[in-house]
């Protein structure tokens, strides 16, 4: 793949309707002065004195923003959120980058999937534990019926569908079995649809569709599922079009009909945050793939994407500019 060659897929991606569903988080970055950690007259306990707070989407919300950015013409998500502050504080900061949110549940039976990060002010370092919101409860059954109503008439408009299935406890996330059969549902009955999925812990279980599981989780896929680490059988068993394993600096491996290439990538040098890194591939593989059908284009412009993004503090995205500058420096 040429310089050339990205500049004319990434003018295409403006064609591309694109929908995440899943787990549509809020990421919150709390800058704290150490200095004002004064203990509480109550407890004795210092406290951790916040001075500002910036949200942004996360987890799928991460996918959809840099779908956004890369200039797809149209960018959805479709989640589960709480009626909650925090469900408020999403939705606004969805509405900030023009994603469509109006697809998704809002419930008082729900938390919204928050992570909340506590930045120093002095150093800039994340250097307190992170303070999540999560479910540990399974999706009451009757919202699952209500998301898989609004999956099935909202999935055949759209040219890409991303999965985000970021939940890391027993339940508590939205891509349920039921969930994953409709999807397995939809990618048989649709070809011509993309449906690219990132699970964290589940990827053996997704049937018909691509998956996008880096290094680690590939491995752990493998044993759970055939007792070994065998990325061809892995795919068979998933029965997709394509199965990525991420290799971070190392590039990536793609299993296609039976066959397994290595993707290299060019390692960049002192990356900035990698955080979201995968969520940056996925979006620019999937719209690529959507759009050229070619699986090793496809990574390379991933790659690229998460080549821009590595450099930007927090959970970065990529213009085509950037992309495209990416491209010139290292293709």
């Amino acid at each position: 793949m040429t310089a050339k060659d990205v500049e004319s897929v990434l003018k295409q991606f403006a064609s591309q309707r694109a929908l995440v569903i899943g787990d549509i988080c809020l990421d919150r970055w709390c800058r704290y002065d150490p200095a004002e950690a004064e203990p509480s007259r109550e407890t004795g306990i210092p406290r951790i004195a916040v001075l500002t707070t910036e949200t942004t989407p996360g987890a799928g919300g991460t996918v959809a923003n840099n779908l956004a950015a890369l200039g797809a013409g149209k960018v959805a998500v479709l989640g589960i959120l709480g009626d909650d502050g925090h469900g408020y504080e999403l939705r606004q900061a969805l509405a900030r980058r023009q994603i469509d949110h109006s697809l998704c549940l809002f419930t008082r039976e729900w938390n919204t999937f928050t992570y909340t990060k506590l930045l120093n002010r002095e150093t800039g370092a994340e250097d307190k534990p992170r303070v999540d919101f999560i479910n540990t409860a399974p999706l009451p059954t009757h919202l699952e019926e209500q998301f898989l109503v609004r999956f099935r008439q909202a999935a055949p408009t759209f040219d890409v569908i991303l999965v985000s299935d970021q939940a890391e406890t027993g339940a508590g996330g939205v891509v349920t079995e039921a969930v994953r059969n409709e999807i397995a549902h939809f990618a048989r009955s649709s070809p011509a649809t993309v449906v690219w999925v990132d699970s964290r812990r589940r990827p053996e279980l997704f049937r018909g569709v691509i998956v996008k599981p880096n290094e680690e989780e590939a491995a752990e896929a493998c044993l759970r599922a055939l007792g070994r680490v065998d990325y061809v059988q892995l795919q068979a068993l998933i029965g997709g079009p394509l199965l990525v394993v991420t290799l971070g600096p190392k590039g990536a491996v793609i299993v296609q009909d039976g066959q397994q290439s290595w993707i290299p990538t060019h390692p960049v040098e002192h990356p900035v945050d990698i955080c979201g890194a995968g969520d940056s591939f996925s979006a620019g593989a999937a719209l690529a793939f959507s759009v050229c059908r070619n699986a090793a284009w496809a990574v390379t412009l991933g790659n690229l994407v998460a080549s821009v993004t590595i450099m930007k503090k927090g959970t970065g995205t990529a213009t085509p500019d950037e992309v495209q500058e990416a491209a010139r420096r290292l293709l």
